[in-house]
Protein backbone atom coordinates (compact mmCIF):
# COMPACT_ATOMS: atom_id res chain seq x y z
CA UNK A 1 0.00 0.00 0.00
CA UNK A 2 1.76 3.27 -1.02
CA UNK A 3 1.15 6.80 -0.26
CA UNK A 4 -0.63 7.77 -3.53
CA UNK A 5 -2.81 4.56 -3.55
CA UNK A 6 -6.50 5.88 -4.54
CA UNK A 7 -8.91 5.04 -2.30
CA UNK A 8 -12.35 3.98 -2.74
CA UNK A 9 -13.85 3.79 0.34
CA UNK A 10 -14.62 6.13 3.01
CA UNK A 11 -12.08 3.68 4.88
CA UNK A 12 -9.74 3.40 2.32
CA UNK A 13 -9.74 7.47 2.19
CA UNK A 14 -9.46 7.49 6.14
CA UNK A 15 -6.58 5.22 6.05
CA UNK A 16 -4.45 7.24 3.36
CA UNK A 17 -5.34 10.56 4.92
CA UNK A 18 -4.26 9.61 8.36
CA UNK A 19 -0.91 7.55 6.65
CA UNK A 20 -0.13 10.51 5.00
CA UNK A 21 -0.17 12.72 7.79
CA UNK A 22 2.41 10.49 9.49
CA UNK A 23 4.73 9.49 7.36
CA UNK A 24 4.93 13.52 5.89
CA UNK A 25 4.90 14.84 9.28
CA UNK A 26 1.73 16.26 10.00
CA UNK A 27 0.77 14.16 12.89
CA UNK A 28 3.97 14.58 14.82
CA UNK A 29 5.73 11.11 16.76
CA UNK A 30 4.56 10.38 19.91
CA UNK A 31 1.41 11.98 19.08
CA UNK A 32 -1.75 10.72 20.82
CA UNK A 33 -4.18 9.36 18.28
CA UNK A 34 -7.83 10.62 19.98
CA UNK A 35 -10.58 8.94 18.35
CA UNK A 36 -13.85 11.05 18.98
CA UNK A 37 -11.48 14.38 17.39
CA UNK A 38 -10.09 12.71 14.79
CA UNK A 39 -13.52 11.05 13.97
CA UNK A 40 -14.43 14.48 12.66
CA UNK A 41 -11.18 15.43 11.33
CA UNK A 42 -11.22 12.35 9.08
CA UNK A 43 -14.48 11.64 8.33
CA UNK A 44 -14.76 8.44 9.66
CA UNK A 45 -16.47 6.40 12.63
CA UNK A 46 -14.11 5.68 15.90
CA UNK A 47 -14.86 1.64 15.53
CA UNK A 48 -13.29 2.25 11.58
CA UNK A 49 -10.16 4.81 13.05
CA UNK A 50 -9.59 1.38 15.34
CA UNK A 51 -9.47 -0.81 12.37
CA UNK A 52 -7.26 1.79 10.51
CA UNK A 53 -4.85 2.60 13.79
CA UNK A 54 -4.77 -1.06 14.02
CA UNK A 55 -3.44 -1.56 9.83
CA UNK A 56 -0.92 1.46 10.31
CA UNK A 57 0.38 -0.32 13.60
CA UNK A 58 1.43 -3.34 12.11
CA UNK A 59 3.22 -1.03 9.28
CA UNK A 60 5.03 0.40 12.48
CA UNK A 61 3.73 3.47 11.99
CA UNK A 62 1.44 3.37 14.77
CA UNK A 63 1.96 2.46 18.53
CA UNK A 64 -0.77 0.77 20.36
CA UNK A 65 -1.21 1.74 23.91
CA UNK A 66 -3.69 -1.01 25.08
CA UNK A 67 -6.34 0.56 26.98
CA UNK A 68 -5.10 3.78 26.73
CA UNK A 69 -5.33 3.48 22.91
CA UNK A 70 -2.97 4.58 20.25
CA UNK A 71 0.25 7.37 19.61
CA UNK A 72 2.13 8.04 16.57
CA UNK A 73 5.20 5.48 16.56
CA UNK A 74 8.11 7.44 18.16
CA UNK A 75 11.00 8.40 15.97
CA UNK A 76 14.88 7.56 17.65
CA UNK A 77 18.21 7.06 16.57
CA UNK A 78 18.12 4.04 16.93
CA UNK A 79 14.88 3.45 14.98
CA UNK A 80 16.01 5.15 12.22
CA UNK A 81 19.31 3.32 12.20
CA UNK A 82 17.16 0.09 12.07
CA UNK A 83 14.86 1.42 9.20
CA UNK A 84 17.38 2.74 7.01
CA UNK A 85 19.22 -0.87 7.10
CA UNK A 86 16.35 -2.40 6.22
CA UNK A 87 16.30 -0.35 3.44
CA UNK A 88 19.18 -0.81 1.90
CA UNK A 89 19.07 -4.45 2.35
CA UNK A 90 16.07 -4.12 0.25
CA UNK A 91 17.40 -2.20 -2.40
CA UNK A 92 21.19 -3.33 -2.99
CA UNK A 93 18.71 -6.68 -3.50
CA UNK A 94 16.43 -5.29 -5.93
CA UNK A 95 18.77 -3.45 -7.82
CA UNK A 96 21.10 -5.94 -9.66
CA UNK A 97 17.72 -8.09 -10.56
CA UNK A 98 16.26 -4.91 -11.97
CA UNK A 99 19.26 -3.46 -14.07
CA UNK A 100 19.68 -6.56 -15.61
CA UNK A 101 16.00 -7.05 -16.72
CA UNK A 102 15.26 -3.54 -17.19
CA UNK A 103 14.22 -2.41 -21.02
CA UNK A 104 14.41 0.64 -22.52
CA UNK A 105 10.54 1.64 -21.59
CA UNK A 106 11.95 0.95 -17.73
CA UNK A 107 15.33 3.46 -18.90
CA UNK A 108 12.89 5.89 -20.06
CA UNK A 109 11.04 5.95 -16.68
CA UNK A 110 13.82 6.31 -14.67
CA UNK A 111 15.10 9.34 -16.57
CA UNK A 112 12.13 11.24 -16.00
CA UNK A 113 11.66 10.50 -12.45
CA UNK A 114 15.43 11.75 -12.43
CA UNK A 115 14.47 15.08 -13.94
CA UNK A 116 11.51 15.94 -11.47
CA UNK A 117 13.42 15.32 -8.54
CA UNK A 118 16.93 17.09 -10.14
CA UNK A 119 14.62 20.26 -11.00
CA UNK A 120 13.36 20.32 -7.85
CA UNK A 121 16.84 20.01 -6.15
CA UNK A 122 17.74 22.48 -8.57
CA UNK A 123 15.16 25.08 -7.44
CA UNK A 124 16.01 24.36 -3.54
CA UNK A 125 20.24 24.54 -4.07
CA UNK A 126 19.21 27.93 -5.44
CA UNK A 127 17.11 28.83 -2.39
CA UNK A 128 13.75 28.79 -3.46
CA UNK A 129 10.93 27.85 -1.90
CA UNK A 130 9.77 23.99 -2.11
CA UNK A 131 6.98 21.98 -0.68
CA UNK A 132 8.93 19.26 1.16
CA UNK A 133 6.57 16.83 0.18
CA UNK A 134 6.65 17.19 -3.19
CA UNK A 135 10.07 16.87 -2.97
CA UNK A 136 10.38 13.44 -1.00
CA UNK A 137 7.45 12.42 -2.83
CA UNK A 138 10.08 12.86 -6.11
CA UNK A 139 12.52 11.78 -4.33
CA UNK A 140 10.52 8.42 -3.76
CA UNK A 141 9.45 7.93 -7.22
CA UNK A 142 13.14 7.88 -8.18
CA UNK A 143 14.49 5.19 -5.93
CA UNK A 144 11.09 3.06 -6.63
CA UNK A 145 11.49 3.49 -10.25
CA UNK A 146 15.34 2.20 -10.05
CA UNK A 147 14.08 -1.37 -8.93
CA UNK A 148 10.74 -1.33 -10.37
CA UNK A 149 11.89 -3.94 -12.92
CA UNK A 150 13.02 -6.39 -10.32
CA UNK A 151 10.83 -8.94 -11.08
CA UNK A 152 8.86 -9.24 -7.93
CA UNK A 153 5.67 -7.39 -6.55
CA UNK A 154 6.18 -8.97 -2.77
CA UNK A 155 9.90 -7.13 -3.09
CA UNK A 156 8.57 -3.75 -4.04
CA UNK A 157 5.68 -3.88 -1.78
CA UNK A 158 7.70 -4.40 1.17
CA UNK A 159 10.16 -2.02 0.32
CA UNK A 160 7.41 0.96 -0.57
CA UNK A 161 6.86 0.39 3.37
CA UNK A 162 10.50 0.76 5.05
CA UNK A 163 10.99 3.59 2.43
CA UNK A 164 7.88 5.02 3.84
CA UNK A 165 8.78 4.48 7.33
CA UNK A 166 11.99 5.80 6.12
CA UNK A 167 10.63 8.65 4.43
CA UNK A 168 9.00 9.39 8.24
CA UNK A 169 12.60 10.08 9.80
CA UNK A 170 13.85 12.45 6.73
CA UNK A 171 10.12 14.56 7.29
CA UNK A 172 10.76 14.48 10.87
CA UNK A 173 14.40 15.82 10.47
CA UNK A 174 13.89 17.74 7.75
CA UNK A 175 16.68 16.58 6.03
CA UNK A 176 18.16 18.08 2.46
CA UNK A 177 21.84 17.42 2.14
CA UNK A 178 22.03 19.58 -1.20
CA UNK A 179 24.59 19.34 -3.30
CA UNK A 180 25.66 15.94 -2.12
CA UNK A 181 22.48 14.28 -2.52
CA UNK A 182 21.83 15.56 -5.81
CA UNK A 183 25.14 14.52 -7.08
CA UNK A 184 24.34 11.26 -5.59
CA UNK A 185 21.10 11.10 -7.56
CA UNK A 186 22.67 11.97 -10.40
CA UNK A 187 25.73 9.30 -10.22
CA UNK A 188 22.79 6.40 -9.60
CA UNK A 189 21.11 7.32 -13.04
CA UNK A 190 24.13 7.13 -14.38
CA UNK A 191 24.79 3.58 -13.20
CA UNK A 192 21.28 2.84 -13.68
CA UNK A 193 21.82 4.06 -17.77
CA UNK A 194 25.34 1.59 -17.71
CA UNK A 195 23.55 -0.77 -15.90
CA UNK A 196 26.47 -0.95 -12.99
CA UNK A 197 24.30 -2.59 -10.38
CA UNK A 198 27.48 -2.64 -8.51
CA UNK A 199 28.25 0.95 -8.79
CA UNK A 200 25.12 1.79 -7.95
CA UNK A 201 24.79 -0.26 -4.80
CA UNK A 202 28.30 1.34 -3.42
CA UNK A 203 26.43 4.58 -3.91
CA UNK A 204 23.71 3.69 -2.03
CA UNK A 205 25.10 2.79 1.00
CA UNK A 206 27.13 5.91 0.55
CA UNK A 207 23.72 7.75 0.21
CA UNK A 208 21.64 6.46 3.06
CA UNK A 209 24.11 6.39 5.85
CA UNK A 210 25.60 9.72 4.91
CA UNK A 211 21.61 10.77 5.47
CA UNK A 212 21.93 9.15 8.52
CA UNK A 213 25.06 10.49 9.94
CA UNK A 214 24.08 13.57 8.88
CA UNK A 215 20.73 13.58 10.77
CA UNK A 216 22.45 12.11 13.93
CA UNK A 217 25.12 13.66 13.80
CA UNK A 218 22.97 17.43 13.89
CA UNK A 219 21.00 16.01 16.68
CA UNK A 220 18.06 16.03 14.87
CA UNK A 221 16.45 13.08 16.45
CA UNK A 222 17.80 14.02 20.35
Amino acid sequence: MTVDFIATSIADQAYEHVRKDIIFGRLEPGTRLRLERMSTTYGASVSTLREIFGRLSSEGLVVAEGQRGFQVAPASQDGFRDVAAMRLLLETYAIPLSFTAGDLEWESRVVAAHHKLAVLEKRMLAGGQSDAETWKRYDREFHQTLIDACGSQTLLDLYTGVFDQYLRYQMVAVVFRGAIAAREHRKLLDCALARDADGACALLDAHVNGCVDDTIGNGRLT
